[in-house]
């Protein structure tokens, strides 16, 4: 490897075409030509002795010597932004892009406080929320694709870190003036008895409430799955069709479409949210910033 020509800017040069996929989306992000982009990729692939990326369509898929790379490169460039940076964030004066892996269930709770708390102090700050597959977020947390992910709990590598931040119950959604509420709750029996709907994505597969249904030799009746839980609340509103969902999306949509809420007649535990970043980030001012902001704001949308 040839040392003498190997310098800091060719590793951000490197890191944003991994992390865009792309040499004019890289160029944007740096705020250089696109043949200066090209150029820097030309000197690293030869100081590497590789390709490092290679075209298929519009992409830039990363060789493997690429991904080894930019995953250590990632963790340098953190920790010498942290020698310049601040100790501690003001979201009022730094600008910054930060982009978020939320579900939609998470982006009703978290977007609007936080929005309307950057937007007081007149914060230069933008976010931007997007669409991860679960299997996905592990993998772009560690090339820098996103900042942080909100979502339930599941197994990821030692470099990713993890901290719970809120407990949800699930809530029955029912119409105002349901029959099964006519005694002012909703027991096993009148729940069993309704037709049902079940959001999500998949295409199969049983929701929230079912792995504890079917140990009990209990099925439900699903009338209608869906992909959005709006539908499926303004559905609720016009039918006897129940709706199980997580609690804080259940109060935020409750203010928009007005059904009743009552809890769920089975005894399960609550949905946690976890909250996701790599360790590469964890001392960044920035992030601790954020990662703090998104904390209190779960906390608070959990009702004592």
């Amino acid at each position: 490897m040839h040392y003498r020509r190997y310098d800091l800017n060719l590793l951000v040069v490197l890191s944003a075409i991994f992390e865009e996929g792309s040499i004019t989306r890289a160029s944007e992000k740096l705020n250089l030509t696109q043949p200066a982009v090209s150029h820097a990729l030309a000197r690293l692939r030869d100081v590497f002795a590789d390709p490092l990326f290679v075209r298929r369509g519009a992409a830039m898929v990363p060789t493997p010597m690429a991904r080894q790379i930019a995953e250590r490169v990632r963790g340098a460039l953190a920790s010498l932004s942290a020698l310049t940076e601040p100790a501690e964030f003001d979201p009022a004066r730094h600008a910054r892009v930060f982009r978020l892996a939320l579900r939609d269930v998470f982006e009703s709770v978290v977007l609007p406080p936080l929005m309307a708390e950057l937007e007081a102090c007149g914060s230069p700050i933008e976010i931007h929320s997007v669409r991860t597959d679960r299997g996905d977020i592990e993998g772009e947390l560690r090339r820098g694709a996103i900042d942080l992910a909100v979502d339930v709990p599941f197994l990821t590598e030692p470099e990713i870190v993890r901290e719970r931040v809120a407990r949800d119950p699930l809530l029955v959604v029912a119409r105002d003036g349901h029959p099964a509420l006519a005694g002012g709750g909703l027991d096993l029996d009148g729940y069993m008895a309704q037709g049902h709907i079940l959001v999500s994505i998949r295409r199969s597969g049983p929701g929230l409430a079912d792995a504890e249904l079917n140990r009990l030799g209990l099925r439900r009746r699903i009338r209608l799955r869906c992909q959005h839980y709006f539908a499926a609340c303004e559905v609720v509103r016009r039918t006897d069709l129940l709706l199980t969902m997580p609690g804080h999306y259940a109060r935020v949509m409750a203010a928009v479409v007005p059904n009743r809420l009552v809890p769920l007649p089975l005894d399960l535990p609550d949905l946690d949210a976890v909250l996701y970043w790599h360790q590469s980030m964890t001392e960044d001012p920035a992030s601790r910033w954020l990662r703090g902001r998104l904390t209190e704001i779960l906390a608070d949308a959990t009702p004592a």
